[in-house]
């Protein structure tokens, strides 16, 4: 059995990881090195996405807004019941310090209005974020973050059977892959933005769940 400093250091080192290559790639989005990638992959997702998607795709990204996201957390924290949790949540809030750095100085501008797709504009407050860049996605980040907590909770619990599990982690993934598939396809963000995002999420989920 795995006791809580070796847990700890292990989870913190696989997090560094991530966190690296989230830097790594945000120097080679801020020196333009994915443009036509990006291009390419929004067109050719908006090319075989039926419109009639939009507006499934816009719900699921305003379920990804950060207050809505911090509500989620904060049912999942409250079911988990321990005061540690609560380091999850600052974890949590504290990430966005870095999404707030990207949006700022990796010069990275959003799609052009014309790719723009969203059905359901957001009513609420953004002043926790520029829009002047596009990276790194804040709801990739959010997406990933939540769901490896999630998923971590679950593994960890006696009184779920081992199909069910399964099955949640499955749809965990599920909602992961559809969250970026609809920034991407709703003109919100470029590729790189969205896997900018899920790197930084998973790194701030792994740092937390190593002290849990």
């Amino acid at each position: 059995m795995v006791n809580s400093k070796n847990r700890t250091l292990v989870f913190s080192i696989i997090g560094l990881i991530f966190f690296i290559c989230f830097v790594f790639l945000s120097y080679l989005v801020h020196k333009n090195y994915f443009t036509k990638l990006d291009f390419n992959n929004t067109v050719h997702l908006q090319n075989h996405i039926p419109r009639r998607l939009d507006g499934f795709f816009s719900a699921l990204s305003y379920i990804g807004e950060l207050q809505i996201a911090i509500i989620f957390l904060l049912i999942i924290l409250a079911i988990y019941r321990k005061w540690r949790g609560i380091i999850v949540l600052l974890v949590f809030l504290f990430f966005h310090v870095f999404e707030l750095y990207g949006k700022v100085f990796v010069d990275h501008k959003p799609p052009p209005e014309f790719m723009l797709r969203t059905q359901i504009p957001s009513n609420l407050p953004q002043f926790y974020v520029s829009t002047q860049n596009s990276y790194p996605s804040g709801h990739a980040a959010r997406a990933f973050f939540i769901t490896l907590i999630l998923g971590y909770l679950i593994s960890k619990s006696s009184k779920l059977p081992k199909i069910s599990k399964i099955a949640i982690y499955f749809l965990l993934s599920i909602y992961d892959i559809l969250m970026i598939t609809s920034r991407v396809y709703l003109g919100e963000h470029w590729t790189s933005d969205v896997i900018g995002g899920a790197l930084l999420g998973l790194s701030m989920a792994l740092f937390s769940i190593g002290l849990l």
